[in-house]
């Protein structure tokens, strides 16, 4: 069933889609006719305002009602934005029915990492693993660090994992408040059950010794 309503909303994006192209080249072609219409009536009062000044208050008097916008363009671009705006939401939702196809709530489990100040630990890189396997690393730029500190949370990891006991391992590199180059590491055994798992990492500064520790959270959906 739900194979179904995916195939059904990629349909009507792609419709959509082409309502919109139809509606834009409908749009600059009437533009295109009324701009080549309103260069020849300006060629044929410029002919006429040679002959007589009668010609050519006649000629002003028809140009007026073209100067006015047409209101077939206007509903036009109304009904462009609408349509792109139910594009948008359609793409939202495609978004949400894609990650419950491929990432079912009884095999899902997403890894997330927080910096709760960051005053003794500069990050630079993490990894991951799950059961001694590579799932997950990253390499971080300085703004993307200071978002972290300035409380951001990154999805680090999104994939299946089986039911039952399992180990991850992660490892954070970075800098300390000295400068010095320095690894965070921790071990961590957690369940996997029928329900969607979350787990954060979370680097937090401890004002104690001025270091950071990495601690481990757990949430179920």
């Amino acid at each position: 069933m739900n194979n179904v309503n995916f195939l059904v909303k990629i349909k009507t994006i792609v419709f959509l889609l082409l309502s919109i192209s139809a509606y834009v080249f409908f749009i600059q072609k009437s533009h295109a006719q009324e701009a080549n219409l309103e260069e020849v009536i300006a060629i044929l009062g410029h002919a006429k305002k040679s002959s007589s000044q009668q010609g050519n208050t006649q000629q002003d008097n028809a140009q007026k009602p073209l100067s006015t916008p047409s209101p077939s363009s206007s509903e036009l671009s109304k009904e462009v934005q609408k349509l792109k705006s139910q594009v948008l939401q359609l793409n939202r939702e495609l978004f949400i029915l894609e990650e419950d196809l491929l990432f079912p709530a009884s095999t899902q489990i997403a890894i997330f990492v927080s910096v709760d100040v960051g005053r003794f630990f500069k990050l630079d890189s993490v990894e991951v693993k799950i059961n001694e396997q590579d799932i997950a690393g990253f390499l971080y730029t300085q703004r993307q660090r200071v978002a972290l500190e300035q409380g951001g949370i990154q999805k680090l990891y999104l994939g299946n994992l089986k039911l039952g006991s399992h180990q991850l391992t992660a490892i954070f590199i970075g800098l300390d408040n000295e400068g010095r180059s320095i690894k965070i590491a921790t071990n961590h055994t957690f369940e996997k059950e029928d329900d969607s798992l979350m787990i954060e990492l979370k680097l937090v500064d401890n004002t104690l010794n001025y270091r950071t520790q990495l601690m481990v959270e757990e949430w179920v959906l």
